[in-house]
């Protein structure tokens, strides 16, 4: 007895000393001196882009586009814009809506030349190939994803960074795995390229492909925020390669608020994109555990959504009362599903959108739109609120944007108009505090 006792207690130890050794955020690289321990790092996101099904017009351009095959012996560089920064990172192919399996034959990341975004060059030396399980190349299946392997890499916070792939056979399929709105530009090149300083002679196109997300390895204290929403999110009227966005603008105040400098901000939002019903993209609460919930370090949920919904509604009374009560509806089973896994969920004051092609002559769009932020002010739902609609609106008339903020359509915003949203974001909102 005492024996198989003795056994017992010795594989049990020997059990619990692999988990201590090999737990899933482990890194076995020794810390800096400036860093937190291996041991008490974990992995956050950085950056993302929200995946969607690439519409025909936002394919890759001809002769990259070829029947059914896209991609064939090329190479795609991408810039993106990291939020929070460290020493380790590893990046996210996504093919989850591929017709056919992604193979990805080379995929390389390094500094972009003069650190700028949407440009061909990178620093010389500054290439690192990136392994899949130990393997330089890999094949993900339709409808999955692929997490590369850490590398080191000194990553310096609102950086950005180059990622190259070279794929020789292509994707075999006119269904592929986008970001259309990426207002930042990549570029292609027939041939293996991946670690080339520069691109002489390559096609621009100002669309993200396959790349889904950023990881680093940071303290325990780093966490993220992350968006949920549609083309007021994702930047429509924002500059390209200007990274100025309104989640881009507040990402620069919370590095200026030594409180809240360990905060990522994870841009989830996409034109077109809906609460209730598919539109670009999966509605919201479809779309909410691949693109919050799933993503490691989220510990906020900012939630500007809706405005698609109500403007595609029919513009009657009936119609526009049906579609306020679904998207209250689709708020409480936000709240319910991020605050089951610990986050906190931040509410935001939908916009006017007077004067464009969401109005209407009976004004019943409007009154929804005033009805939906009257509940998300004065409900008790939200764990915070958010007035955003304050920020922007016009004082002479409250439904529509203010002239100066107007990128011209009545319904997006102009750079201006986005730095106001990014301003109206108390930092605070994101200093520590324990989940709900």
């Amino acid at each position: 007895m005492s024996g198989r006792a003795g056994w017992a207690r010795a594989v049990a130890a020997a059990l619990l000393g692999t988990a201590l050794i090999s737990g899933p955020f482990r890194d076995h690289s020794p810390a800096t001196a400036d860093q937190a321990s291996p041991a008490t790092r974990h992995w956050v996101h950085t950056w993302t882009a929200m995946p969607q099904l690439t519409e025909p017009h936002n394919m890759p351009p001809a002769p990259f586009t070829d029947g059914d095959t896209v991609l064939r012996d090329a190479t795609l560089r991408q810039t993106i814009h990291v939020s929070v920064g460290g020493d380790r990172l590893r990046l996210r192919f996504s093919n989850a809506f591929g017709g056919a399996p992604l193979p990805i034959t080379k995929a390389v990341v390094a500094l972009p030349q003069d650190g700028r975004a949407g440009v061909s060059g990178i620093v010389p030396g500054s290439s690192k190939q990136l392994t899949f399980s130990g393997r330089p190349s890999t094949v993900i299946p339709a409808g999955a994803q692929y997490v590369t392997d850490p590398v080191k890499l000194d990553v310096a916070p609102q950086s950005n960074l180059t990622v190259s792939v070279h794929l020789a056979e292509g994707q075999a399929s006119s269904s592929i795995t986008s970001h259309p709105g990426s207002r930042t530009s990549s570029y292609l090149l027939a041939g293996d390229h991946a670690e080339e300083t520069d691109l002489p002679g390559a096609t621009r196109t100002d669309h993200w492909y396959f790349l889904s997300g950023a990881e680093i390895l940071s303290s325990e204290t780093t966490a993220a925020v992350a968006m949920l929403g549609d083309s007021l999110t994702d930047g429509r009227g924002s500059t390209t390669n200007g990274n100025d966005r309104w989640p881009d603008r507040l990402l620069a105040r919370l590095q200026d608020n030594p409180e809240t400098q360990d905060v990522a901000v994870l841009n989830q939002a996409a034109g077109g994109n809906r609460v209730l019903a598919d539109g670009l993209g999966p509605n919201a609460l479809g779309r909410l555990d691949r693109d919050v919930l799933a993503h490691s370090g989220v510990r906020w949920l900012v939630v500007l959504h809706g405005i698609n919904d109500i403007g595609t509604a029919e513009a009657t009374p009936e119609a526009q009362h049906a579609v306020v009560n679904e998207l209250i509806a689709a708020y409480e089973q936000i709240m319910t599903r991020a605050h089951a896994d610990g986050i906190r969920v931040y509410g935001a004051t939908l916009l006017p959108f007077g004067g464009s092609f969401y109005d209407d002559a009976g004004g019943h769009r409007e009154a929804a739109r005033q009805r939906v932020n009257e509940w998300i002010r004065t409900s008790d739902g939200f764990d915070e609120v958010v007035d955003l609609e304050r920020a922007v609106a016009d004082p002479a008339d409250p439904g529509r944007l203010r002239p100066e903020f107007d990128d011209g359509d009545h319904l997006h915003l102009n750079p201006a108009g986005y730095d106001a949203l990014g301003a109206a974001v108390p930092t605070s909102l994101f200093e520590r505090v324990s989940p709900r």
